[in-house]
């Protein structure tokens, strides 16, 4: 796993030998969520819409880099 960004509430992580599409985990305090990398949309999981928001916002300009965090971990 490699944490991506940290914020006061949730962080961002991409897993190695993860599986499905590309994908990145937004984790909280009792919560966790997938949210694919391509649409931003939430694939599995619970979230604090709060914290997601942010989150999406965080994501939506380093889409790429996230793509080629996943690709590297999950060649």
């Amino acid at each position: 796993m490699v944490t991506l960004h940290r914020a006061p509430a949730w962080k961002i992580a991409v897993y190695g030998r993860d599986h499905g599409v590309p994908h990145f985990h937004v984790e909280g305090r009792g919560w966790r969520c997938s949210v694919a990398i391509s649409t931003l949309e939430v694939i599995i999981g619970v979230y604090d819409p709060k914290s997601l928001a942010a989150a999406i916002a965080w994501a939506g300009d380093r889409q790429d880099q996230l793509l080629s965090k996943w690709n590297e971990l999950n060649p």
